[in-house]
């Protein structure tokens, strides 16, 4: 019975996480087991020792490793920009794959369609609403107005000089109240 308890005093019930340091997982105010005989104490020194050249054995390797990864990668000519860029483009696939950027995706689609439907009635009805503006019997007589005010204010052999043409065009009032006549000449002035 005094087996059981020495192994549960050696191996606490709590596991350390992953990553987790050894050192972290024993409480600093706990005191040593005092019932350690001398022969087990020499067992955990010398497990202690195989321990810590096997983690130093271990971060060799890794060193090792991260050298020979950094060399190949060298020679294939990836860079670190080069990784930068993959791993964006792999996480835009998979941003752009996922549920919810289909459904935002689906969603603005349809909300597209519904406001160029939306737009396109509008334009619609728009169009109609100019078509009635300029039919309407209001309109006509205005653009009347203006095709005469154009007719009159066309420009004919006159024999006026360029620098006295403010004096000899009629104002857009008098053109509008006239009765509507073809424009006449003046004789030429020798």
């Amino acid at each position: 019975m005094e087996d059981a308890e020495k192994g549960a005093q050696q191996h606490p019930d709590s596991v350390p996480e992953v990553g987790e340091d050894a050192v972290t997982s024993v409480s600093p105010t706990s005191p040593p087991p005092a019932a350690l005989t001398e022969e087990e104490r020499q067992e955990l020194q010398e497990e202690l020792v195989k321990v810590e050249d096997e983690i130093q054995t271990l971060s060799q390797v890794l060193a090792a490793k991260e050298r020979q990864l950094a060399d190949i990668k060298r020679k294939l000519g990836i860079t670190p920009l080069n990784e930068l860029k993959q791993n964006i483009t792999k996480t835009w696939q998979e941003v752009t794959t996922s549920n919810a950027y289909r459904r935002t995706s689906e969603t603005l689609s349809q909300a597209g369609l519904k406001a160029t439907t939306a737009f396109s009635t509008m334009g619609s009805a728009i169009s109609r609403k100019l078509e009635d503006v300029r039919n309407a019997p209001t309109f006509k007589s205005f653009e009347e107005k203006v095709e005469t005010l154009k007719t009159k204010m066309s420009p004919s052999t006159s024999t006026t000089n360029p620098g006295e043409q403010d004096s000899g065009i009629p104002t857009t009032e008098s053109l509008l109240d006239q009765p509507e006549e073809p424009p006449t000449q003046e004789a030429p002035m020798h």
